[in-house]
C-alpha cells in the first residue's frame, strides 16, 4: 500500500525538521523518513562509554537563527551562554577572549582586537541578513531577484565608502595576512586564525578564509552555547514541534530512491521496500547523496550532474571523545575555566603547518584542537565527579593515502591526544574510554558525503548564488517537485534551521503562485 502526503522529507536533521515543522504548521500533510534510529542528523547526543553521553558531531550552539526559534516557538534550555574562549599557552600565559574583550595580551592588541571585532562584526551582520533568505539568481528577468540584487548593492554601499571598499577587499583574503598586520600575539593569531579554518579544508593562507570567519561570526555575534542534555536536546525540541504541528517522523527508515516518473519526483521507496507517495520530495541530505544516489544521474542533465560531482566536499576534521575520570591540571587555569572553550593554536604558522599535510592526504603530526569539558556545564552527560572531553581535531583528510582503518584511527587519535597532554599532562592517566570519528566515520554515522560537515566547502564560488551550484541556488532541483534543504543549500552548516527555514518559504511561495 502506498500513503500519500502533501511533501516527503528525506532526513530528520535539524534543517530537514525545521523545514518540515513549517511546511505542518502551514497545513501541509508531511512525512519525514530518517535512517538513523534518533532525529538529528550530525547534531545528536549519544552514549559511547558506560555513562557517558556526548554531542557526536556538533558540539556547541553559535548559529541558530532567531527567526526559526521564533517562526516555531522553539523551547529549550542552556547548559551555558556566552562561552568564552581560551588560547592555551604551554606555559601558563594563556590568552581569553569573549565578544570584543580579550585578555593576556599587550593594550596596543587589546585595541586592535576591539578594532577589528568590530569591523568584522558589522561585515558579518550585513551577511547575516542574506542568510535567512534565499538567494537571487543571477542572470534573471525576475522582479523579486533583481529586487534583491538592488538591496544587496544597496546594503553594502551603506556600509559607507571606506568600509565598503575594506568589505570587498577583504571578502575574498585570508585570514593569515589580516592577523598578521593587526596583532603581535602569537596566541590571539593563532586562536583567530583556527577559528577562521575550523571543519574546512583550508589553511590560515588559504584564499576566502575571512569569508569562513564572517560565516561563523554571522550566526550570533560569535556567541557560543551549549545546550543543555547536549546538541540532540535541540533536535529533540525540533522534532516535537514537527509532531505538534502534525508532521509523521519515522527514524531507523533508510531511503532507497527517490522515484522519478516522466521528469517529475512521485515519491520515495525505503530499503525495506515500503513506498510513499509525494509530488514534493525535499531531502536534508549532502548534495551528492541526492543527486548522484537517491535519483541517480540518468534523470539529470549531464552538465548539472557534472557540477554536482565536483562539489568539494571532502572533510578534514576529526572527533574526539574521552571519557575522564576527573579533570585534568592545566597550569594557569582553575577549576572554573573548564567551562570555557579551549583551543591549542599557539600561532598563526603553526595551524598552516598543521594544515599542510592534508593537501597530501596525511594527518598533522602537529594538530590543532578546539576543546570543551561539556560535562563541567553540564553533570547530565558524565557520572559524579567523572568528565565528558570533546575536541575538534584537524587535519583529518577524508581521502587519506592508502584509506581509513582502525590502526590508522587509533594513531591519529594517539597523536591528538599526545598533543593535549603537553597542555594537560595527567590526561593520559584520566582517560577511561575513548572513540575518535574520522571523516570516512562521519560519513558513515550521518551520511555525509566526505564527512565535510558543512556539505560542502564554504568558499566565495560555493556560496550564496552557486551555493549548492549554479542555477540551482534557490532549493529547487532541475527535476518537477524535488528540493534540497540542507547544509549543501545556502546559506551553509552550522546549526542554524536557516537553510530549512528558507527551503520552506520557497517551497510554500511556490505553491501559492502556481
Amino acid at each position: 500500500m502506498t500513503d500519500r502526503y502533501d511533501a516527503i522529507v528525506v532526513g530528520a536533521g535539524h534543517n530537514g525538521l525545521v523545514c518540515a515543522a513549517l511546511l505542518g504548521k502551514a497545513g501541509r500533510k508531511v512525512l519525514v523518513l530518517e535512517a538513523n534510529s534518533q532525529v538529528g542528523g550530525a547534531a545528536v547526543t549519544r552514549s559511547f562509554a558506560d555513562g557517558y553521553s556526548v554531542s557526536a558531531c556538533a558540539h556547541l550552539l553559535y548559529q541558530l537563527q532567531p527567526e526559526v526559534r521564533k517562526d516555531l516557538g522553539l523551547q529549550f534550555a542552556l547548559a551555558a551562554d556566552d562561552i568564552g574562549t581560551i588560547a592555551l599557552s604551554a606555559d601558563g600565559k594563556h590568552v581569553r577572549y569573549s565578544g570584543e574583550n580579550v585578555h593576556g595580551v599587550s593594550d596596543a592588541d587589546s585595541k586592535s582586537y576591539r578594532d577589528f571585532h568590530k569591523r568584522m562584526s558589522r561585515f558579518a551582520a550585513l551577511l547575516r541578513t542574506y542568510l535567512n533568505k534565499a538567494p537571487p539568481r543571477l542572470g534573471t528577468k525576475d522582479r523579486k531577484d533583481l529586487f534583491t540584487l538592488a538591496q544587496l548593492g544597496l546594503d553594502v554601499r551603506r556600509l559607507g565608502r571606506k568600509e565598503m571598499r575594506e568589505f570587498l577587499r577583504l571578502i575574498g583574503m585570508n585570514i593569515y595576512d589580516e592577523v598578521t598586520e593587526r596583532f603581535d600575539s602569537k596566541l590571539l593569531k593563532g586562536a583567530l586564525s583556527f577559528d577562521a579554518v575550523l571543519g574546512t579544508h583550508l589553511g590560515p593562507r588559504s584564499p576566502n578564509t575571512i569569508l569562513t570567519y564572517l560565516y561563523r561570526l554571522a550566526g550570533s555575534g560569535g556567541r557560543l552555547a551549549a545546550p543543555a542534555g547536549g546538541m540532540g536536546s535541540v533536535s529533540e525540541a525540533l522534532a516535537q514541534v514537527a509532531r505538534e504541528k502534525g508532521v509523521t517522523i519515522r527514524t531507523a527508515m533508510p531511503v532507497k530512491r527517490i522515484v522519478v516518473e516522466n521528469g517529475r519526483v512521485t515519491g520515495v521507496e525505503s530499503e525495506g521496500g515500503e513506498t510513499f507517495s509525494s509530488h514534493t520530495i525535499i531531502s536534508n541530505a549532502d548534495p551528492k547523496s541526492t543527486l548522484l544516489c537517491l535519483v541517480g544521474a540518468k534523470h539529470v542533465e549531464t552538465g548539472f550532474t557534472r557540477r554536482v560531482n565536483n562539489i568539494r566536499m571532502q572533510g578534514n576534521a576529526a572527533k574526539l571523545h574521552l571519557a575522564l575520570d576527573g579533570l585534568p591540571v592545566v597550569n594557569g587555569l582553575e577549576k572554573k575555566d573548564f567551562a570555557s572553550r579551549l583551543l591549542i593554536a599557539p600561532d598563526e604558522n603553526y595551524v598552516e603547518r598543521s594544515f599542510n599535510p592534508a593537501k597530501y592526504g596525511e594527518t598533522s603530526p602537529q594538530p590543532v584542537l578546539e576543546i570543551t569539558v561539556p560535562s563541567f556545564r553540564d553533570s547530565s552527560l558524565a557520572p559524579t565527579g567523572k568528565h565528558v572531553m570533546s575536541a575538534i581535531v584537524q587535519y583529518a583528510p577524508y581521502k587519506l593515502k592508502d584509506g581509513w582503518d582502525d590502526k590508522k584511527r587509533d594513531a591519529f587519535m594517539k597523536t591528538a591526544v599526545s598533543k593535549i597532554a603537553q597542555y594537560m599532562p595527567d590526561i593520559e592517566g584520566r582517560i577511561s574510554a575513548s572513540e575518535m570519528l574520522t571523516p570516512a566515520d562521519i560519513e558513515r554515522e550521518f551520511h555525509i558525503s566526505g564527512g565535510h560537515w558543512h556539505h560542502g566547502e564554504l568558499t566565495l564560488d560555493q556560496f550564496l548564488f552557486v551555493r549548492p551550484v549554479g542555477g540551482a541556488a534557490q532549493y529547487a532541483m532541475p527535476l518537477d517537485g524535488l528540493y534540497l534543504c540542507g547544509a549543501g543549500t545556502h546559506p551553509g552548516g552550522g546549526v542554524s534551521g536557516a537553510a530549512g527555514r528558507n527551503a520552506a518559504r520557497v517551497i510554500l511561495s511556490r505553491e501559492k503562485s502556481a
